[in-house]
């Protein structure tokens, strides 16, 4: 099995690639369009410089060689979303090569980073195969970024984790965006000792896996009936869970790539990389290694932390107040469930770094039980607050007189458990503490609940 991606990431310019629209997909269709990036006839492109800057940072980042100069060529195709009829992007000289990125100690190749303009969006009503198509312009022009790799995947599951870990590196650098729609797409290329068929333009990284995993079982009952894996183009349709035919797969030769007349070769100095590269940000790899190295942080908690920008920035800013290892854990564990379940990242969340100090500092104290403190939790980053102000509602319970009647009711309620307990069963035990601290809403301390119930039980 052989697989490689080509991956398509819209770059956070303010402008589109060659043309002064403002680069936002999200308008009104059709509304954010000029002669330019429409293809009219006489139309001048130019080049965005913010997106060459990115082209060369994102380079840096996957270990990447310049070239001297790069070049802008024409692809020429025939298709609505483009309608001068040809696409400029670049192929003889891109900005970037030979990089690669490690995935579970394995070194996926990057053959090559190139700058190219997105085409038109393509909205088809009633789905593929549907009653009709419409175009938005909108996007046409927004500069993309594709990064194509060797054919180093063994697996589906692996090409899912590369692009985690490329978006990752992607928002440290601050020019790319997963909360778009659309903002990252992929097309991927597999074979099973049979012709490459490419998967065209598929947009979440679970759907990436899912598509290749259904395009292994077609393929594989293919071989297995003695048909022909054609060399061809297919689309993945996410609702059937299928793919389906487009068209045989073109080679490079029959897009016909002609150097652009319209824009100049574009120098790539030494002393520009060397800018660039000294204004880098920490790169999630780097962050790992401190975490683990001079914060003592456990490696599966750090890459937890790591996989979100604004969580580790979040974290590093707690950490000035908080212990690293308490922060580490709630950050890896209760903070970035509670997140996931409500469907928010920090970023949209409002929350402070001074709400989980707090928060984290009545953990410390001992002021709350862990569950009270993800309760809490969940009420804050829907709702951000001060959790001092909630803190009457969850305090950890200590007042032996209000969690004794607790405790003799949990034992009333539960006679064979207790009679478990005297025969010698110490989960039976167990069990009845998880029971009183289920009654106080978690917020009872399991030393005192212990204490009192040895004193009735025995």
């Amino acid at each position: 099995m052989k697989i490689g991606l080509e991956v398509h990431c819209q770059l956070l310019t303010k402008t589109k690639l060659f043309c002064g629209c403002r680069n936002d997909v999200s308008k009104e269709p059709n509304t954010l369009t000029c002669p330019t990036c429409l293809g009219m006839p006489g139309s001048k492109p130019r080049t965005n410089r913010k997106a060459t800057e990115y082209a060369m940072k994102i380079g840096l980042a996957l270990s990447c060689k310049f070239h001297k100069e790069a070049f802008f060529s024409r692809k020429s195709y025939f298709y609505p979303d483009m309608s001068k009829n040809f696409q400029i992007t670049q192929y003889e000289l891109p900005f970037a090569r030979e990089g690669c990125v490690v995935v579970n100690k394995k070194k996926i190749r990057i053959t090559r980073i190139q700058l190219e303009e997105d085409p038109a969006r393509l909205v088809h009503v009633g789905g593929l195969g549907g009653d009709y198509v419409l175009v938005d312009y909108n996007r046409s022009g927004t500069p993309l970024v594709e990064i194509v790799t060797e054919p180093d995947f063994s697996s589906p599951k692996e090409a899912r984790m590369f692009l985690d870990k490329l978006s990752s590196i992607l928002q440290y650098l601050g020019v790319f965006d997963p909360n778009i729609e659309g903002s990252m797409r992929c097309d991927a290329n597999i074979s099973l000792e049979s012709a490459r068929v490419e998967v065209k333009n598929i947009s979440g990284f679970k759907e990436v896996e899912r598509a290749l995993n259904y395009e292994i079982v077609r393929q594989k009952n293919e071989i297995r009936r003695k048909g022909k894996v054609l060399r061809e183009t297919r689309a993945w349709d996410d609702v059937a869970g299928v793919t389906r035919s487009m068209r045989l797969k073109e080679g490079e030769e029959d897009y016909g790539y002609i150097f652009d007349t319209d824009l100049p070769r574009i120098t790539i100095e030494k002393e520009v990389i060397e800018e660039i590269k000294a204004a880098m940000p920490e790169l999630p790899a780097q962050k790992i290694s401190r975490y683990t190295k001079e914060l003592k942080i456990p490696l599966e908690l750090s890459m937890s932390i790591v996989s979100e920008p604004d969580l580790a920035m979040m974290f590093e800013q707690v950490i000035e107040e908080i212990d690293p290892q308490l922060a580490a854990k709630w950050f890896a564990g209760e903070i970035k469930k509670t997140l996931n379940y409500s469907n928010l990242r920090m970023k949209g969340t409002g929350l402070e770094a001074k709400h989980l100090v707090s928060l984290l500092r009545m953990i410390e104290n001992k002021q709350l039980t862990d569950r009270s403190a993800e309760m809490m939790l969940r009420e804050i980053v829907t709702h951000p607050m001060d959790p001092g102000k909630l803190v009457a509602k969850r305090a950890r319970i200590y007042d032996e007189s209000v969690l004794e009647p607790v405790v003799q009711k949990v034992i009333d309620q539960n006679p064979k458990t207790l009679m478990d307990y005297k025969s010698g069963k110490q989960e039976a035990f167990n069990f009845l503490v998880g029971q009183i601290m289920k009654q106080t809403e978690g917020r009872g301390d399991a030393d005192t609940i212990r204490k009192i119930l040895h004193k009735k039980i025995n």
